[in-house]
């Protein structure tokens, strides 16, 4: 129960940490940072690899390229809809 509570604090932390370094906000607040962190480290660790510190289940440095692509990915999808209505 321990190790899915710190994946899910983890994957949060990952994913606000990726917000704030590419400067735009995840939509959904906390349950998107924590989406993000998750589905970014699954994307990181699947085309970068395993490398670099390890927390929780998660390699830190692919899993936040990983969030970072995801967010950068997901707000250019959120602009251009907003846009087209």
């Amino acid at each position: 129960m321990m190790s899915f509570i710190w994946f899910l604090i983890i994957g949060g932390v990952l994913g606000w940490l990726a917000g704030v370094i590419i400067g735009r906000d995840v939509p959904g607040g906390i349950i998107g940072n924590i989406v993000a962190g998750i589905v970014g480290s699954w994307i990181g660790s699947a085309v970068l690899g395993n490398w670099g510190w390890q927390v929780s289940d998660f390699y830190v440095f692919p899993a936040l390229i990983g969030a970072i692509v995801l967010i950068f990915i997901v707000s250019l999808i959120m602009r251009s809809m907003r846009k087209a209505t």
